[in-house]
């Protein structure tokens, strides 16, 4: 990471900083914004869509830029690029097609527009930098999948929670030690939050209310962690994750995970609900050298067999910036699937549910997200839940109940279901296990 500093300064002395665009300005995306307008040097975010042309324009009049123009086709996005101009548009396919941009940040946490332009953007080789758990955890290998076959980076972020994870967990691996566990630091989990229930802590930070409820019922921790396995080869210890209570310090932890079944599964992704110093992530490891676990006890790290990692912050989008230079400058993916998945996120009822019913979004009233190996979901034929909107119910569903394909009829035409059924087919279980060492 440290390397991607002086990096961007020659950059920025060379005059030929890195073009970046980026599709969505919501929250997090007017953070990003302010970000590299203000605080990187050697790279520049040329562009922005947003379906409302007024929130992309706050977005860089928040982080100082005034001279903005409205574009409505490449070519008018081009010319803004070349005279120096910040252009914004409601067409996302202009930055997708744009010769001048190095590189799209993804930030809609939408899974089927996310799909449409991360696929559009990919077949006008475009590396793509997303901060959407959401698309990554249920179509992301099969994109992926394309990015290669283009000859392109799609890649997840620093800064959120899965790729402070990945850092840390390349960084164990890499002075020699075997990580057996990636785990999420998280302050509350209560699945049948909802917008209702968060509306004031959404509104105290500006934030949306469905999207906070997403946090809160743990529907985006699943779906972190299922990228998190993803990308290592990690597995969940049960349906849900063992999700524990614990109020001590992370490194107290290991104590609760038996370090054989870990190694059984090869090991696992994880949460912990309170534990210190919080929020931030884990790792916990093992080392088969009795020299190195001496140097590792004199290094107050314990006396095993799991030696405990940790970071007790993550930054979110103050991060992002640093994920595109790690893309461009230097082909370095922060985090992608290492094949098919292991882990999906699957629909779970947060209330009773009526035939005839049409299913709500991500963090509404209607279902969460719970962690499944993926070997178990398409044994059982469970729906991931980054499907699940707009479905529409065939058969009642009692409240914590899982949903299956079968119980729903599926929107027509869209994008993201031709994806998840070519990834199903693509990776047959024993290709995934087999490119992961099983």
């Amino acid at each position: 990471m440290i390397i991607i500093d002086r990096a961007l300064q020659a950059r920025a002395a060379a005059s030929n900083p890195i073009k970046v665009g980026m599709i969505g300005a919501g929250f997090m995306g007017r953070g990003i914004a302010n970000q590299i307008v203000n605080s990187v040097p050697g790279m520049e975010l040329v562009a922005i869509f947003n379906r409302k042309i007024d929130a992309a324009k706050q977005a860089y009049s928040e982080a100082g830029i005034e001279d903005i123009q409205v574009v409505a086709t490449v070519g008018e996005l081009e010319d803004a690029i070349a005279n120096g101009k910040y252009a914004v548009t409601d067409d996302a396919k202009l930055l997708c097609r744009a010769q001048s941009i190095d590189a799209l940040i993804e930030v809609t946490g939408a899974i089927e527009f996310g799909a449409q332009i991360v696929t559009e953007a990919i077949a006008h080789r475009k590396h793509v930098i997303m901060m959407n758990a959401e698309l990554d955890g249920t179509i992301g290998p099969i994109l992926k999948v394309y990015a290669d076959k283009a000859g392109v980076i799609l890649s997840a972020c620093d800064g959120d929670q899965p790729g402070v994870q990945m850092n840390l967990y390349r960084f164990v691996k890499s002075i020699g030690l075997t990580p057996l566990l990636c785990g999420n630091i998280k302050g509350l989990q209560d699945p049948y939050r909802n917008p209702t229930t968060q509306e004031g802590f959404a509104k105290r930070w500006g934030q949306k209310p469905h999207m906070v409820a997403s946090f809160a019922d743990g529907t985006k921790i699943s779906f972190e962690q299922a990228i998190v396995a993803n990308a290592t080869g990690m597995k969940v210890a049960k349906r849900g994750m063992l999700g524990y209570d614990f109020t001590g310090y992370v490194d107290e932890m290991a104590q609760l995970y038996d370090v054989e079944q870990l190694k059984e599964l090869g090991g696992i992704v994880d949460y912990v609900v309170g534990a210190k110093p919080g929020p931030g992530v884990y790792v916990f490891a093992t080392h088969d050298d009795p020299k190195q676990r001496h140097y590792l006890n004199l290094y107050k790290l314990g006396e095993g067999p799991l030696y405990s990692f940790y970071t007790p912050y993550h930054l979110c989008h103050f991060e992002v910036p640093l994920s595109v230079a790690r893309v461009v400058l230097f082909g370095d993916a922060v985090m992608s699937p290492l094949a098919g998945p292991l882990v999906d996120v699957i629909t779970t009822a947060k209330i009773d549910l009526k035939a005839g019913e049409t299913l709500d979004g991500i963090g509404y009233y209607m279902t969460y997200g719970q962690c499944e190996n993926s070997d178990i979901v398409q044994q059982q034929n469970l729906l991931p839940i980054g499907l699940a909107e707009g479905c529409r119910l065939k058969r009642d569903i009692s409240r914590d109940e899982v949903l299956t394909y079968d119980d729903v009829e599926l929107p027509e035409g869209r994008l993201c279901d031709r994806l998840r059924a070519e990834q199903n087919s693509y990776f047959a279980p024993e290709k995934i296990l087999a490119a992961v060492g099983y």
